[in-house]
């Protein structure tokens, strides 16, 4: 498994952006899936974003509420992953997870991960 800590939560305005990162503890890109999903109260925790990879490549996927306005990306010298959020909205609201598990699909359910952070609250105010 990979430990993996998120940081860049926080407060915004609907409008407004952020950016996530999430730290891996050792080098995990290209031989690892990432993901990013989120959780408000109340509800499952849902997939957000990803990046799978194939050979030095990667391929980034992202659920329909978030396509054309977040981003992910990776920093390999960082073991870093990214997810820009940019145009946020209320229902955006929730605890932000970043995920990893080995492998090279494309992988949308919480449960094909085996490895997550703590998670970084972001609340976007109306």
């Amino acid at each position: 498994q990979v430990q993996l800590v998120e940081s860049g939560g926080g407060l915004v305005q609907a409008g407004g952006s952020l950016r996530l990162s999430c730290a891996a503890s050792r080098r995990a890109f290209s031989s690892y899936a990432m993901g990013w999903f989120r959780q408000a109260p109340g509800k499952e925790r849902d997939f957000v974003a990803g990046i799978s990879w194939s050979g030095s490549s990667g391929t980034t996927y992202y659920a329909d509420s978030v396509k054309g306005r977040f981003t992910i990306s990776t920093d390999n010298a960082k073991n870093t992953v990214y997810l820009q959020m940019n145009s946020l909205k209320p229902e955006d609201t929730a605890v932000y997870y970043c995920a990893a598990r080995f492998g090279y699909g494309y992988y949308y359910e919480a449960t094909d991960f085996n490895s997550w952070g703590q998670g970084t609250q972001v609340t976007v105010s109306s």
